[in-house]
């Protein structure tokens, strides 16, 4: 049997050399570009972040802002406990980090290309590399694809796992095998917050800050960092997943809410600041910085509410107590477009996984066609779930196409 795989990504890659374990079969994947695995080797800021410490399913189930009707079904069959296992009966061990991400124990995601592309050699698999998909061809008893080259390839049955397209029209040759694609629009970016004075604390981190897209009920609580153009941060890219579709439609022109101080409610904040006013009142209040924050960003706040270097605790007039609460605890800021964050980018859309059979990963349109990876319309919020899915339906669809 010849099977092709479309996309030397982590889905195909980890698909080929899952199939490829029966003998008999010829397996090849076909790569656009000029090297296998590139995602892989960038992600994780170069350690890769393989998966995430989470073996409740329901629980992980609740990391996906999109295709949870299609993971439940994958991730049962391979979830987080099996990509350890698989990752260390051939050699790699894999660690946690306290915020449960996990990671190779090598610190270097050239591990986890090795041990994929291992696998893949020892088993025989193929690769094409600069090979663009014009057009598949469904024919008696399998495929004619065709390649940007003039090139052709026959095959028995075909995986397409070639990542997310940022555009529609990329996905014509997929449409005119009778999939529908629900639009594509970005997933996983930073905010652009551009010419306010908070951004003159680029490089400053908040370990817990509670996050708000205003008019929507998103919101996220966790790391914030400010950078030179606006607001990054595990917190930011989370919002940012949930309210990819929202924040599209409104062209990236929103505003944020930002608690500083992250949970803390504004009973508890006015009950803190009365007892620093009868205990420190003395005390100037840009140098009795009383709460959990940055120096940087207290001076900024303080700055922010007309509060003079030489304002004491026990001196500050109720006003400008009033508006330093509502800065620590509902800072306003208005978001005037995204940046992509480094090598996170995801596709929020993609193929219609109600025409894909989440037992199989085969399509419901056309026999013998299967999926994997983010061409399906299924993505994450940061943290190993994006390549969790890609794993987990590689798997799947490779046990499918050789039962």
């Amino acid at each position: 049997m010849k099977i092709a795989i479309i996309g030397a990504g982590a889905a195909g890659c980890f698909a080929a050399a899952n199939i490829a374990a029966q003998p008999g079969d010829e397996v090849i994947v076909f790569e656009k570009a000029a090297k296998a695995l590139q995602k892989v080797k960038v992600s994780g800021g170069g350690r890769c972040n393989v998966t995430h410490a989470c073996f409740d399913i329901p629980e992980l189930l609740s990391r996906y802002p999109r295709g949870k009707q299609l993971l439940r079904k994958t991730l049962y069959q391979f979830g987080p406990r099996d990509t350890i296992n698989w990752f260390e009966q051939r050699g790699l061990k894999l660690k946690a980090e306290a915020d449960g991400r996990m990671f190779p124990i090598t610190d270097d995601s050239q591990s986890i290309i090795d041990t994929i592309w291992n696998e893949m050699m020892k088993q025989g698999v193929q690769l094409r590399y600069h090979k663009a998909v014009e057009k598949i061809d469904k024919e008696a008893g399998g495929f004619t694809i065709n390649f940007a080259d003039k090139s052709s390839y026959r095959a028995d049955k075909v995986l397409i796992a070639t990542g997310g397209f940022p555009k529609a029209e990329q996905y014509k040759w997929i449409q005119e095998l009778g999939h529908r694609i629900q639009e594509p629009v970005p997933s996983l970016f930073t905010f652009n917050i551009p010419k306010h004075p908070v951004t003159a604390l680029m490089g400053l981190s908040v370990a817990n800050a509670a996050v708000k897209i205003t008019g929507t009920k998103i919101a996220e609580q966790g790391p914030l960092l400010i950078t030179h153009w606006g607001m990054s941060g595990p917190v930011i890219l989370r919002c940012s997943a949930w309210a990819a579709r929202e924040l599209h439609a409104r062209n990236y022109d929103f505003q944020v809410q930002v608690n500083w101080l992250g949970d803390v409610k504004e009973e508890e904040l006015r009950m803190q600041i009365h007892d620093l006013r009868r205990e420190t009142g003395k005390q100037k209040v840009v140098h009795k910085n009383p709460f959990e924050l940055p120096k940087r960003l207290w001076e900024y706040l303080t700055t922010e509410c007309g509060i003079s270097d030489e304002m004491r605790w026990g001196d500050m007039p109720a006003a400008q107590q009033n508006k330093l609460i509502t800065h620590m605890l509902r800072d306003v800021y208005e978001v005037k477009g995204k940046t992509t964050f480094k090598e996170e980018f995801v596709t929020c859309g993609g193929v219609s996984i109600n025409e894909v059979n989440a037992q199989t990963m085969e399509s419901r349109v056309v026999p013998g066609l299967y999926f994997a990876g983010e061409i399906l319309e299924v993505d994450g919020i940061t943290g190993g779930y994006n390549f969790q899915h890609a794993w987990s339906s590689g798997w799947v669809a490779s046990r499918a196409i050789i039962s």
